[in-house]
């Protein structure tokens, strides 16, 4: 039996993942998607990042438009 690993989260999986959050944490971030626009399964992705790694790509970092 061969497993695939993907090393980024689908949208399909991001929203599944925000269908069980509380709904303010998903408000959370879905208006921090729309404001950085972001997919939200890069948002989401960065959330969970940044939780288990202060050194990962975190909000901070996203700057749209900056540095073209």
């Amino acid at each position: 039996m061969s497993v695939t690993t993907l090393e980024k989260l689908s949208a399909t999986d991001a929203e599944a993942i925000l269908d069980r959050l509380p709904s303010r944490i998903k408000t959370a971030l879905l208006d921090r998607a729309s404001d950085i626009e972001y997919p939200i399964e890069m948002v989401v992705e960065m959330a969970i990042a940044s939780f288990l790694d202060s050194e990962a790509l975190g909000f901070a970092d996203c700057k749209p438009g900056r540095g073209q």
